[in-house]
């Protein structure tokens, strides 16, 4: 069995401080709608509403902040977006405690997180691209996807049972928290970044060169499209399944995290299995593959039913669907920043990661709408039934240059 490699004391450590991040937030997983549900009493629309404001409007505050960052040291923008995530956060469990929390006061603290968010990526995004060499993207990409998806198995149903013992706002605080140890482990990596070369100045409009960039691209564009769409799609259902759940089939906070968090298992199985299927099949088959696969299994979730039958209906699911995103995730990832050129990255991530959670809004705010015409159940089919579509939205065509195909992955 091949020893695992390493990929340095600062890939180590900007690792370290994704893992704490990732936790907190997966502690935390839809914490906004559950107190939005469980204190304020909303509803399916309030909560859409919550969802899709925050991401909106977040998105548009973070216009500014890809050629922003595109020329500035990476590390520093990345521990201010942390505090920025922490001090945010803090505020909730805060006005909590004094009996002042309101529905506005989740939406604007939504919207400063989405939009950190953002930021945040675009930094992370570039270092990653300049700390790791290329032939070891997949190998990096592999390991935070893992990450990703063991803390969202471990994240929560520990989130669910800390609500039910502890009240509503606990998990907030852990995310919060999280954020902090992210921003210190960002500080311990101690390499000596030099400032980006200017190329243009940092300009509102610079955003538009990524989404020029993508557009103009052949391999970026159709991903972009396919991404963006999927992501959204997913997302769009998700309050909604809190209410189904939470609110109108009785299931308990810990029943709901665990239904979400048990199938993330097969998201770890699939980034560690990532590297070798590309190995094996090529890049580009793999990604159309499963790309193809994650797309399947959505619309099984209008028919959850109250008791166990409906908590494993909801597994199954989600271990279909999960699996196969994390086959793909790293490799499209991957893909993403091979195709990327140095000097773009950060505006190229911020223009995705903006059209990303402006469309993700958008479609959250109508399905928000969509069940109050339809019924929830209709709203989640109708999005499963788009959501099979969206392969064809898949490049086609390998686009891998001849220098490309003669590196081979290496396992994670």
């Amino acid at each position: 069995m091949r020893a695992r490699r390493s990929l340095g004391r600062q890939f180590g450590w900007l690792w370290t401080a994704y893992a704490a991040s990732t936790l907190g937030t997966r502690l935390a997983f839809d914490a906004f709608a559950l107190i939005a549900v469980l204190v304020l009493h909303a509803g399916p629309t309030e909560v859409a509403v919550l969802t899709a404001a925050g991401l909106a409007v977040g998105a548009a505050a973070a216009v500014p902040l890809g050629p922003w960052v595109e020329f500035r040291r990476k590390r520093p923008v990345m521990v201010v977006m942390d505090l920025i995530r922490c001090a945010a956060l803090l505020t909730v469990p805060a006005a909590f405690a004094l009996g002042w929390l309101t529905f506005v006061q989740l939406l604007v603290v939504s919207v400063v997180v989405a939009a950190a968010d953002i930021g945040f990526n675009a930094a992370s995004g570039a270092f990653l691209k300049s700390l790791v060499p290329s032939h070891d993207l997949l190998v990096a990409n592999a390991r935070i996807e893992a990450t990703n998806w063991t803390a969202t198995v471990l994240g929560p149903p520990l989130g669910g049972a800390a609500i039910g013992l502890f009240g509503p706002v606990t998990t907030v605080v852990a995310d919060a928290v999280s954020y902090l140890l992210s921003a210190l482990g960002i500080r311990a990596i101690g390499a000596k970044e030099m400032p980006p070369a200017r190329t243009g100045p940092a300009r509102v409009g610079g955003l538009l060169d990524g989404w020029r960039y993508i557009l103009a691209h052949p391999a970026l564009r159709p991903m972009f499209f396919n991404t963006v769409l999927v992501n959204a799609l997913i997302m769009a259902v998700s309050p909604l399944l809190a209410v189904l759940m939470v609110g109108d089939l009785g299931f308990a906070p810990w029943q709901y995290g665990l239904a979400f968090a048990v199938p993330c298992l097969g998201g770890l199985v699939g980034s560690r299995l990532a590297g070798g299927l590309v190995a094996r099949f090529g890049q580009h088959r793999i990604m159309l593959t499963a790309g193809t696969l994650r797309a399947c299994w959505p619309v099984g979730l209008a028919f959850i039913r109250p008791g166990t039958a409906g908590l494993v209906l909801v597994m199954v699911v989600e271990l279909g669907l999960i699996t196969c995103c994390g086959v793909f995730n790293p490799v499209y990832a991957t893909y993403r920043l091979e195709r990327t050129e140095a000097d773009r990255v950060a505006r190229t991530l911020a223009a995705w990661s903006v059209s990303g959670k402006g469309t993700t809004a958008a479609l959250t705010a109508l399905w928000g709408l969509l069940a109050e015409v339809t019924g929830i159940r209709a709203a989640i089919a109708i999005a499963g039934l788009l959501l099979l579509t969206t392969p064809l939205l898949l490049p086609r065509h390998d686009h891998t240059s001849h220098h490309e195909r003669d590196q081979a992955p290496s396992r994670t």
